[in-house]
């Protein structure tokens, strides 16, 4: 029986998701429903676009499929045409049908594909013509390793964004027929109200205290521990695709070794734009969200790229090192040997787990087409608490999967501490020095999941003003209209004001886009734009503060260098440890949650 690989949809599943990502109107007029589409006389539809296409080349060079055949029904008159791309963007046609009413199928061989390209629809009306065209499945023969999938959602405060995301499943037949299980594992203080959403059984709602991505993922993960089934993580903040569960369950089954699947990301804000096509952590830089060679990364979907003259499509297949658990499937056979996450609490938990499944043999495909919407990264500010997990927990895993060169990483972190220093971003420069002691404490660190990492850290950054954001009309001590952008002058590169205490304004406001170090430090008292644009951080010269946390910073980087090739040795020894499952259990029970 041959099994739904993806459907062809013609609109989103929300109104502010522009139809363009389905379909494109070549020319003409065409209706564009959720799964009917509609050409008026004379008119070109194309389904070249993000979800239109079938990745080829994927299911090439990672499955047995072998063949795909798209079929649909069809009303009226028109034609029909299976297209094909190469790496270089090429199109060619595959097969075309002539329509008069009734099912149509088409078949392609997946065959030429290795390096790159994809397949699609196109549909064209003559003058006097009408289609109408409606349930359009890809589909690709049955699989030795169907499977059900269990959904694990981790949530913390967000009921209706979580409430919204499981609407998603349970209103696409299709979709919630592909899911076995959801376990919304619920972090926070402000229940989801999920009861009745989904059919009786279907629906596993657990609450436990915040243990941060990391436990909540790892208790769907510990939940059915020993059942042969597909884990798909999801976050909460989440705008969902529902086929994305259907083309990554039939494209898990297909493969023909098991690995972790990803979806990618689309931004929330800017629903048209991708944020990577597939990215990869440099281990010797601990820097997270790099994006790999050739692949599409922060581009409009519907622009065209200026070097090709054509859209933005991913053509070459790309390898991924991880992907964000926003949205990745983990096969049976890859817990089974790997292990659980490791206790991160929050932060590179997915891209520890990855690297770690590597070496496993088990590698990370991120599946062009499976996409869902996830809130903009370039809207949250930098200075946050997370930063101190990203990067506590980044040189952790450049520790145990990386080379781990010491005095390169203490060079980044000394380039990342002096900026923050002469900016004023002091709450910044003690985030980054308790991230480095607490890394150089050693694996015992991540023994309660990173609940009191948590505290420590809120408490350091609650000492600093400068980590809070205001409204830009109540910023205190300050008087809203004393508060004007202040320009910039070449002698502010002089960091007259940050190293010396003379400063060329007593008083000004600088765009989160210009808040460089050194145009910062030229005042005194820097109103900066947080990156949220929700409000204003004030940023206020402390020469006391600058020694002292320069002093702290260089005494920790200083031990950093002297002892981090022997902490390395202890977290790797402690790694298997830490991610069994007795480790979780134990977690978990201290929690009162197993008991």
């Amino acid at each position: 029986m041959p099994v739904i690989a993806q459907r062809g949809l013609f609109a989103g599943p929300d109104g502010v998701i522009g139809k363009d990502l389905y379909v494109q109107v070549v020319s003409g007029g065409a209706r564009r429903e959720r799964t009917t589409l509609t050409l008026e006389s004379a008119s070109k539809v194309s389904g070249n676009t993000y979800f239109g296409r079938f990745p080829a080349s994927y299911w090439q060079r990672w499955t047995t499929a072998g063949v795909v055949e798209v079929g649909l029904e069809a009303a009226g008159s028109g034609t029909v045409s299976l297209l094909a791309s190469d790496f270089e963007g090429e199109p060619r046609v595959v097969a075309a049908r002539v329509v008069d009413g009734g099912p149509i199928s088409l078949v392609a061989p997946l065959d030429r594909f290795v390096d790159g390209g994809a397949l699609w629809l196109d549909w064209e009306t003559e003058p006097g013509q009408r289609l109408v065209v409606r349930d359009v499945r890809w589909t690709v023969p049955a699989a030795e390793r169907s499977r059900p999938t269990v959904v694990t959602i981790c949530t913390m405060n967000r009921p209706a964004d979580c409430l919204a995301t499981l609407t998603a499943i349970a209103d696409d037949d299709l979709a919630q027929a592909t899911v076995h299980a959801v376990y919304v594992v619920d972090q926070g203080t402000d229940p989801v109200p999920a009861e009745g959403v989904l059919p009786p059984g279907k629906l596993r709602y657990l609450r436990q205290p915040n243990l941060g991505g990391a436990g909540g993922f790892t208790r769907g993960l510990y939940e059915v521990d020993g059942e042969n089934v597909n884990m798909l993580f999801m976050d909460d903040d989440i705008v969902l695709e529902p086929d994305l569960l259907v083309r990554m369950t039939a494209f898990s089954a297909s493969t023909a070794e098991p690995l972790i699947l990803g979806g990618q990301m689309l931004n929330l804000l800017h629903p048209t734009r991708l944020h990577a096509a597939a990215e990869y952590t440099d281990l010797d830089g601990i820097r997270p969200g790099m994006p790999i060679r050739h692949s599409l990364h922060a581009v409009d979907l519907l622009a065209t790229d200026p070097a090709t003259g054509r859209p933005y499509r991913q053509e070459f297949r790309v390898d991924a090192g991880y992907n964000g658990w926003w949205a990745c499937l983990i096969p049976y056979e890859v817990v089974k040997e790997t292990g659980y996450p490791l206790p991160l609490f929050f932060q590179g938990d997915d891209a520890e787990y990855s690297y770690r499944a590597r070496a496993h043999g088990f590698p990370t495909v991120t599946l062009p087409g499976a996409g869902l919407w996830h809130t903009d990264f370039p809207w949250k500010d930098s200075d946050e608490l997370n930063r101190y997990f990203i990067l506590r927990n980044y040189t952790i895993i450049s520790a145990l999967h990386g080379d781990f060169p010491v005095l390169k990483i203490a060079g980044t972190l000394l380039a990342e501490l002096i900026p923050s220093l002469l900016g004023m971003r002091y709450g910044a420069a003690a985030t980054l020095i308790q991230a480095v002691s607490d890394f150089l404490d050693g694996p015992d660190i991540l023994r309660d999941g990173g609940v009191a990492a948590l505290a420590r850290i809120r408490e350091v950054r609650s000492r600093h003003p400068e980590t809070v954001a205001h409204p830009p009309t109540a910023v205190p001590g300050l008087a809203s209209n004393d508060i004007a952008i202040s320009e910039p002058s070449v002698f502010d590169r002089l960091a007259l004001g940050p190293l010396l205490g003379v400063h060329r304004l007593a008083l000004g406001s600088v765009p989160v886009s210009e808040a460089d170090w050194w145009r910062v430090g030229a005042l005194r008292t820097a109103v900066v734009t947080d990156a949220s644009q929700r409000g204003v951080r004030v940023r206020t010269y402390d020469r006391a503060h600058l020694v002292r946390l320069a002093y702290q910073g260089a005494r920790v980087l200083t031990r950093f260098i002297r002892d981090g090739a022997a902490v390395r040795e202890r977290y790797r020894a402690a790694l298997p440890r830490l991610t069994s499952r007795d480790a979780w259990t134990g977690l978990f029970s201290d929690e009162g949650l197993i008991p």
